[in-house]
């Protein structure tokens, strides 16, 4: 059982089985108004693409194809636009990151996992390791792990480590033969430019570290935050090698992405101008929310990237974060909370949103 096990009402959550995961509240609230508890795109969902997911259902009555096609070409080539025909047989489609990250802790050498460098990160890898019986590491520990995961940027924290960085702490980290995998769900968040600071493109690096220490380097997505889409389950993990792949593959179960899925995917990824947009107004947006907060309430921190879908804030008080989170979703705006899961009872997490949204949850905490 996780070692942050939620003490809060977890609504549909098995707190004895399951990993505590925000973005349930919305469901029984009669006067929902907007998600802030999800780090998904301000934007909503890509209307073309969701257009595209409709019109499948007319195919429901078949199987979806089981080489993931078209959409995994589709997806290689939003990620390596002029190299596409050379990674695409690194790359493998999943039922969200979640299925994909268990797939490949299950194939990782036995012994030691370590998270990342940070105060704490999206708790699925942790999960899936203390379900493979692995010791587990704390993140400040001396000692090289046989397998270690780093979320990059980080949920919630909002730290990111740039490229050096990263191949760094890979290798004061990674026992010979280990694996490594890198959560960059939120990466194509930075910019028009982020596949420059992806380890996606770094593919002499990862030849290089598996050739010379045996090491693996697995790039995980989940595609369902960048293009609003939670609940169409949809992520990838870009593997070292071929084989790799070959080797997820032999033990996914068959058809694990829907039909559904894989027509948003196949869709979205030519929505240059929703991408733009993003790129544009988030930053903005986040910027003029976290201006507000400050006026509101100067002794809170704010924390993360600028380019970030999200605001990682401490309170500096547990009962001040617990008055703002009943608040929020008294007022249909829920937030996620830092304590269940994350065990961090002072913070908060807020999505970013449009202002006229943001009113809403900052006229709820007047009251505060």
């Amino acid at each position: 059982m996780p070692s942050n096990t939620p003490s809060t009402s977890n609504g549909p959550w098995d707190a004895k089985l399951q990993q505590f995961h925000g973005g349930q509240d919305w469901a029984h609230l009669d006067n929902f108004v907007e998600d802030f508890s999800v780090t998904t795109n301000a934007f909503g969902m890509p209307e073309a693409a969701k257009l595209a997911a409709i019109q499948s259902v007319e195919h429901g009555h078949h199987y979806p194809p089981a080489d993931q096609e078209p959409a995994k070409s589709s997806l290689a080539r939003f990620l390596w636009p002029e190299q596409f025909e050379t990674e695409v047989d690194r790359l493998i489609l999943g039922n969200g990151a979640s299925e994909l990250i268990d797939l490949v802790i299950r194939m990782a050498p036995e012994g030691t996992w370590k998270p990342g460098p940070f105060h704490t990160q999206y708790k699925e890898y942790e999960r899936s390791a203390r379900n493979n019986d692995y010791e587990m590491l704390s993140s400040d520990s001396a000692d090289k792990a046989n397998v270690v995961s780093l979320v990059n940027p980080c949920n919630p924290t909002g730290d990111y480590l740039d490229l050096p960085e990263l191949k760094k702490w890979i290798s004061e980290n990674t026992l010979p033969g280990g694996y490594v995998l890198i959560d960059e769900s939120m990466q194509p968040w930075h910019s028009p430019q982020f596949r420059e600071h992806s380890l996606t493109t770094q593919r002499e690096y990862v030849e290089d570290l598996y050739k010379t220490q045996g090491i693996s380097v697995f790039v995980m997505h989940s595609w369902t935050k960048l293009w609003c889409c939670t609940g169409l389950r949809l992520g990838s993990v870009v593997c070292p090698t071929a084989d790799h792949m070959r080797a997820i593959k032999k033990i996914q179960v068959p058809w694990s992405v829907n039909t559904v899925a894989l027509a948003f995917l196949n869709a979205v990824v030519t929505d240059t101008v929703y991408l733009e947009k993003t790129w544009e107004m988030t930053p903005e947006w986040r910027q003029q929310m976290i201006d507000r907060l400050s006026q509101m309430f100067p002794t809170w921190e704010f924390h993360g990237r600028k380019f970030l879908s999200w605001i990682w804030v401490d309170t500096k008080s547990e009962e001040v974060a617990e008055r703002a989170i009943d608040l929020a979703k008294k007022a249909g705006v829920p937030v996620r909370s830092g304590r269940p899961g994350y065990n961090l009872p002072t913070f908060i997490r807020l999505a970013v949103r449009e202002p006229a949204k943001v009113n809403v949850l900052l006229d709820a905490w007047k009251a505060i």
